[in-house]
């Protein structure tokens, strides 16, 4: 194969198209040539893959889920992916999240982010743009995402709101002059507030006909990007799009150093025991694999989380394990609690799964 027919699916949190500008562009460009062409969405490039018109679809990992049946009929699979760049999303306000005064008002789109918020601070009011606009009595918001957050845009410039939630790819597109604040993973204090990304955030899949040559698409893929995906799809590929919603998930490459420097600061035990093997020696493996999952309620006030450092070398077997320890704690922790006395008081489940 001397030219590498490419197709790529854009969307607004996720531009493919950069991405494999920046491939290109890079000191890791492939070998081979690319030809890259973008196309509408993922039933065209389905098409183009059966017919042989295109050899590869580069495009959101978001847009496979409960579709991959879909891709399966069709003789396709995916071959790869590329890791996230941007996963995290930002706060468009003066103030960062823990400064806004006490009768702030935020917009959020997405269900998950306006627990993490209300988790994250009290005493203010955390919206949905459709529920505000409700409200005050304003016209109902567009749906689409980037007339939407110059709808919000409009809104806090206005001061009728305090700030706003958004991608860094749309900030970056609308050359928003408001300052940013990335709601981040990890906090700076043990404890302190913490965003976990949106399912499937910024990950971008390669998807390619069966018996693809393995040699072509490994110049195109991310090892880490790999993991993200194998990982995902193990995890959160068989959700329904209502539980999708209200998940927030991380997958990342760790090295040794970087998590017992992290323990460190932390005295976190049991992270810093991650790194030693049964004789207390620091494992040889260096490369190792984060896996953060969790649901939050409603109101932000009750977690269910799940954090787990695995060796690279067996993380697929690791993340198989850890989808049945979730899958119990889940069931457990959404369940009532029974009586052990039948005149003992009733005791709702820990989280509520349908609020």
């Amino acid at each position: 194969m001397d030219e590498l027919t490419l197709a790529t699916i854009d969307s607004p949190d996720c531009p493919v198209s950069e991405h494999i500008a920046i491939l290109s562009a890079s000191g890791d460009a492939p070998e081979i040539s690319i030809d890259s062409r973008t196309i509408n969405g993922f039933s065209e490039g389905l098409a183009l893959l059966e017919d042989g018109e295109l050899d590869m679809v580069a495009m959101p990992a978001r847009l496979l889920h409960g579709r991959q049946a879909e891709m399966l009929a069709a003789g396709c699979e995916v071959v790869g992916a590329r890791a996230p760049r941007r996963p995290n999303l930002v706060l468009v306000s003066d103030n960062k999240i823990d400064y806004q005064p006490k009768s702030a008002i935020i917009l959020s789109d997405s269900k998950m982010v306006r627990r993490q918020l209300r988790r994250a601070r009290r005493g203010i009011r955390i919206l949905g743009p459709m529920a505000f606009a409700a409200i005050v009595g304003l016209d109902e918001p567009p749906s689409n995402p980037i007339p939407l957050v110059e709808w919000m845009e409009e809104l806090r410039q206005s001061d009728d709101i305090d700030g706003y939630i958004t991608s860094r790819p749309i900030y970056d597109e609308l050359d928003i002059s408001g300052r940013r604040h990335a709601l981040l993973p990890d906090p700076k204090d043990r404890g302190g507030a913490h965003f976990l990304p949106l399912p499937y955030a910024d990950l971008v899949i390669l998807m390619a006909r069966r018996r693809f040559p393995i040699s072509i698409s490994e110049q195109i893929t991310e090892p880490e990007g790999n993991t993200s995906w194998r990982v995902q799809d193990l995890m959160i590929s068989g959700l329904s799009e209502g539980m999708l919603e209200r998940t927030g998930i991380l997958v990342r490459h760790r090295h040794v150093r970087s998590l017992m420097k992290q323990a460190e600061e932390h005295k976190d035990i049991t992270l810093e025991q991650s790194c030693h093997d049964t004789e207390g020696e620091v494992l040889g493996d260096d490369l190792h694999v984060e896996i953060r999952l969790e649901i939050v309620s409603k109101n932000g006030r009750k977690t269910l989380g799940l954090d787990r450092i695995v060796r690279h070398a067996i993380f697929e077997h690791a993340t198989v394990s850890l989808v049945r320890d979730w899958d119990v704690l889940v069931r457990e922790a959404s369940r009532e609690v029974p009586k052990d006395f039948y005149k003992d008081a009733d005791a709702l489940a820990y989280i509520d799964l349908v609020e």
